[in-house]
């Protein structure tokens, strides 16, 4: 589904003590005070800090981050509570975020100032969906949903704990409070989960009681006698879909089969989430299979009807620009991709993600004249693929088995056992992650088919007649090395597992580099470069999430029962630096079942059982009778 533009909010700061939102002729929160307001009406009307004690993990869904104080006040509540659960998991959804500098103004003032200043500093591009912002090394996650609350709490995947009311009110903003979206919400609720509001709207109550909520009132805040509050107590349980069962909830280990960058993040978002992580691969160290490129880039993508491929790319260079960031690691920061298709007016710029730019502006930041408008991420850019996976191990805190290669699965009393040729165990743990790639598909079984290994070469100039000023990637790419040299590629061989670096592959990326770089012939260099594989799927999305159960085939990716402890996460062809930090925590969100960190329909697009889904609704159309 495509997602609207974010139209970002127009604040009135007039008041200090109310700021208002002129659109909707109502104030963000009472001049009371904010923080006050929240603590009172939001974790006081939920019971907390007491209700998440002791958890694992807590889940707040709340309808309306306007100015981000419900946010902060939990955070704080958390920070300050010695009994507070391992991880807090606040979901947000805004129609109209601020701009990082509203933002900024709003809390200039902030009785919390480190937080209100942690949130300004990681506050996301204004994008379409969900943004995951992590604080207090992982433990505190802010998931944040930009788009009409309409739209989004259809596609969230989300079991919550406590619900937080919070829209501007009925009376101005009803899309936020009728029955429809409460529906919606109820569906992301379970038995004993609670609800708050300032608001004590009678059509609002009523429509929470019929959903199963048992519905009160309590004092009120301020000049408000009194508030809502709920707790969902339906006659019959729930049932969520089969697909959408966590696969591991209780899991403490993890056994990663790759050590490259799909294994790696996955590692590090399951160690962040309270799972340790043993790291197995049958190489001699870690990044050294397609993962061992010299040089990568990261960006994501933009087409007209911002599709699938392009909403997931989105989301997953925004997480890899933000964990980069966080690991600190040294990037070329910036790139351009050439637009060869659209002319520069039918090119959207979208503030902070992608600017549309001319072909004199892109051959100023290129350092050479380019014959074409470019797209220029200024969040993307180029690094080394293997020190980024190094990076993500250490973090980790992973045990490494290298030089360990695993023949086989069986499931066992306590999850799952790894093999090795022999048929003895290597290793055992409730949780298991495929994180490695084509040197696994034997483990695949029918997933595999369908899939394609492709070679790939890319060539270094030792002495480049041009060095790109920011990586550039358009009919190839180019990436200054660093040292007056480059890199550039890559080829492209469907089945091809020639190892050895080839002559006729130089010329072809050096033609590319050439066109690129405006010359007039290749240069000729000594033959330089790495070969490596890509395993790619038909689509070419990722292979992310669980392995279909024995028995009969769900006619729905979303009913499909799965085995139990088995993830998948492959297939991430030319892009392994762009999808590795969303992938892994994708991992996590669907073994241990906290929040997702997609919307659905890009859940079903990554979901590994799609093309056996595909394969069997055409055997069945195929079937039917003329």
């Amino acid at each position: 589904m495509r997602r609207a533009a974010i139209v970002p909010a127009e604040v009135d700061f007039s008041d200090p003590a109310a700021p208002a939102a002129p659109a909707f002729g109502d104030v963000y929160h009472s001049r009371a005070g904010a923080l006050p307001q929240a603590r009172h009406v939001f974790l006081g009307g939920n019971g907390l800090p007491g209700r998440w004690q002791g958890r694992r993990s807590f889940a707040v869904l709340e309808t309306g981050f306007g100015l981000g104080n419900n946010f902060l006040a939990t955070w704080d509540a958390w920070r300050q509570d010695p009994a507070r659960c391992e991880r807090l998991v606040f979901v947000s959804v805004e129609k109209h975020p601020l701009r990082r500098e509203h933002l900024a103004h709003a809390h200039a003032a902030s009785p919390l100032p480190e937080l209100a200043a942690q949130l300004v500093a990681a506050w996301p591009p204004l994008t379409p969906g969900l943004h995951t912002l992590r604080f207090e090394a992982g433990r505190v996650e802010l998931l944040l949903g930009l788009g009409d609350a309409r739209e989004l709490l259809r596609e969230l995947v989300l079991q919550a704990d406590a619900l937080y009311l919070d829209g501007f009110a009925p009376a101005r903003n009803p899309e936020l409070w009728d029955e429809w979206l409460l529906k919606s919400l109820a569906r992301h609720a379970a038995p004993g989960t609670t609800a708050a509001t300032w608001s004590i709207s009678r059509p609002m109550r009523r429509a929470l009681a019929s959903l199963g909520f048992e519905v009160g009132l309590a004092p009120g805040f301020a000049n408000k006698p009194e508030m809502s509050i709920a707790r969902f107590a339906p006659r019959h349980t729930p049932q969520r879909p089969a697909g959408r069962e966590p696969l591991a909830s209780d899991a403490r280990r993890a056994v990663v089969v790759g050590a490259g960058l799909a294994g790696a993040a996955c590692a590090l978002a399951l160690s962040r989430a309270g799972v340790a992580c043993t790291v197995i691969d049958a190489l001699g160290g870690p990044a050294q299979a397609s993962s061992g490129n010299p040089a990568g880039l990261f960006h994501g993508t933009v087409n007209p009807d911002d599709g699938p491929h392009a909403r997931f790319n989105r989301a997953a260079a925004l997480a890899t620009q933000r964990l980069v960031a966080e690991l600190g690691l040294p990037l070329q920061r910036g790139l351009l991709r050439l637009e060869t298709r659209l002319p520069l007016a039918a090119m959207t710029s979208v503030g902070g993600y992608v600017q549309a730019l001319s072909a004199a502006e892109a051959s100023a930041l290129a350092g050479t004249a380019l014959a074409h408008p470019a797209w220029f991420y200024p969040g993307g850019g180029a690094l080394d693929p293997a020190a980024y996976a190094r990076a993500m191990l250490a973090a980790s805190g992973a045990t490494l088995n290298l030089g360990t290669p695993v023949a086989a699965l069986r499931p066992a009393s306590a999850g799952w056992e790894l093999l090795d040729g022999g048929g003895a165990v290597i290793a055992a743990a409730p949780l298991v992650v495929l994180a490695g790639g084509h040197g696994q598909l034997p483990l695949l079984g029918e997933l595999a088919a369908g899939l394609v290994v492709q070679r790939g070469q890319l060539s270094h100039l030792p002495h480049a007649p041009w060095c790109p000023a920011v990586p550039i990637a358009g009919e190839g790419y180019a990436i200054a090395d660093g040292r007056g040299g480059a890199w550039c590629g890559a080829t492209t061989q469907d089945g091809d597992l020639d190892p050895a670096l080839r002559a006729a592959d130089q010329t072809e990326n050096l033609a590319r580099y050439a066109r690129l770089a405006g010359l007039d012939t290749p240069p000729d260099v000594p033959l330089a470069g790495r070969v490596g594989w890509r395993l790619i799927a038909p689509d070419r999305l990722p292979l992310i999430g669980g392995l279909a159960a024995p028995g009969v085939a769900a006619d729905q990716l979303r009913l499909q029962p799965r085995q139990p402890g088995l993830l998948l996460c492959t297939g991430f062809a030319s892009r392994g630096i762009s999808w590795a930090a969303l992938a892994g925590q994708l991992v996590a969100a669907l073994a241990l079942g906290t929040p997702r960190p997609l919307e659905a329909e890009l859940l079903d697009a990554v979901d590994p059982m799609r093309f056996a889904l595909r394969r069997a609704r055409r055997a069945t159309i195929a079937a039917l009778p003329n």
